[in-house]
C-alpha cells in the first residue's frame, strides 16, 4: 500500500487509514481481527480509534475498540509496524470528558493500557473544550510528547481558528503543536446550515490553514456509511438537494470514465485534492476493504478533477439585478 508522511512529525503512514470505531462491539472480535489482518496484509499501517469507542451502543461502555486493537497487535506481534491514532475529550462511563491537564494525562494512561503499548503515535483532542485555558491543554500534550508516551498530537472537530490559536501558542512556548486535523469530509457539500452536532466539516478556511502550515488533513465519514451506493434518495438530510444532485451526476460520469466505483472515485479525488485529504475507511467485509485499497491505483486527470471540483457551482454571468 502507498505511504504518505505526516509532514511536521515525520511519521509515515499508509495512504488509507482504517476506522475501528465499532471494533470489539458491533463488530465482534473475530470479525475485527479478520479485517485488521486483511488491512495489515495489504500494507495498511494507520489505525484510528478513540477512548470512548463505542460507548454510544447499547451494552458497551467505551474502550472496546482500543482493547481490541491492543489484543490484535499483541497476538500478531505487529505493534512496531502499526501507527495508532487515538483521541480523547468526549465523556463516557468513568470519564467526565474535556481537555484539562489531569484528564489528558489520565485518559492517555488508560488508552495505553487498553492498547497494550508504551506510546500512542498520534493523539487527538477529539472536540474543543473552552472551559479550560488553552495553555493548560497544550502544555499537557507537550508533557506527554516529551515523556515519549505520545509521538505527535492532532485536533479533531475543532474550528480552524482554534487550531491556529493552539499552534501559535505552542510555537511561542516551544511545545508540541497539532500536526494533523481529523474532520468530517466527503465529496458532497453540506447544505447551508447543516447540523452535524459536535462534528465539524472540513471547509475552505481549514484547507488554507493546512496548505499554508503543512498540517495533514484526515477525513472521516467519507463514504457516508454506504449512502452513495444506495442512490440520491438515501442521502443524509444534511447533503440532499440540487447541489448534491449535480455533484452525484458528475461523480457518476467520472467514475464511469475511470471504470471505478463511486467509492473508489471519492477516495481518489480526496487524495488528489489540494491539499490532499487522507481518507479513513471502514468496512464490514474484506471485499469492501479491497475495493477501497484498489482506489489508491486510480489516477484522475486534471480535467476530471476540474469537473468534480466545480460540479454544482453557480455559473458566471454577472450580477443578479433587483427590481
Amino acid at each position: 500500500m502507498k505511504k504518505v508522511t505526516l509532514v511536521k512529525s515525520g511519521i509515515e503512514v499508509s495512504a488509507l487509514c482504517l476506522g475501528t470505531d465499532i471494533f470489539g462491539s458491533k463488530r465482534d472480535k473475530a470479525t475485527s481481527f479478520r479485517l485488521l489482518d486483511h488491512f495489515h496484509e495489504a500494507g495498511g499501517t494507520f489505525l484510528d480509534t478513540a477512548n470512548f469507542y463505542a460507548s454510544w451502543l447499547d451494552g458497551f461502555q467505551g474502550g472496546e475498540s482500543e482493547t481490541t486493537l491492543g489484543e490484535w497487535m499483541k497476538e500478531r506481534r505487529c505493534r512496531d509496524s502499526m501507527v495508532v491514532a487515538s483521541k480523547l475529550a468526549f465523556e463516557y462511563p468513568g470519564c467526565a470528558g474535556g481537555l484539562c491537564a489531569a484528564e489528558i494525562e489520565r485518559e492517555c494512561e488508560k488508552s495505553l493500557r487498553r492498547l497494550q503499548t508504551d506510546r500512542i503515535d498520534l493523539y487527538y483532542s477529539h472536540k474543543d473544550d473552552r472551559t479550560v485555558p488553552l495553555e493548560g491543554t497544550m502544555a499537557a500534550f507537550d508533557r506527554l510528547v516529551r515523556a515519549g508516551k505520545v509521538r505527535a498530537i492532532g485536533a479533531s472537530n475543532l474550528a480552524g481558528w482554534r487550531i491556529a490559536q493552539a499552534n501559535q501558542l505552542s510555537e511561542c512556548k516551544g511545545w508540541a503543536s497539532y500536526v494533523a486535523v481529523e474532520q468530517r469530509y466527503t465529496y458532497l457539500r453540506p447544505r447551508h446550515g447543516a447540523d452535524f452536532g459536535p462534528q465539524i466539516f472540513i471547509d475552505d478556511d481549514l484547507k488554507d490553514l493546512a496548505r499554508t502550515h503543512g498540517i495533514t488533513l484526515v477525513g472521516y465519514s467519507v463514504l457516508l456509511s454506504g449512502a452513495y451506493a444506495k442512490g440520491a434518495t438515501n442521502l443524509p438530510i444534511q447533503f440532499a438537494g440540487p447541489d448534491a444532485d449535480a455533484r452525484l451526476k458528475t461523480l457518476s460520469s467520472v467514475a464511469a470514465e475511470l471504470d471505478a466505483s463511486l467509492a473508489q472515485t471519492i477516495v481518489a479525488w480526496m487524495r488528489q485534492s489540494d491539499p490532499p485529504v487522507l481518507p479513513i475507511v471502514a468496512a464490514s467485509r474484506p471485499e469492501q476493504l479491497r475495493e477501497n485499497i484498489a482506489a489508491l491505483d486510480i489516477r484522475i486527470s486534471d480535467d476530471q478533477m476540474k469537473k468534480l471540483n466545480t460540479a454544482g457551482n453557480p455559473e458566471g454571468g454577472g450580477w443578479i439585478k433587483s427590481e
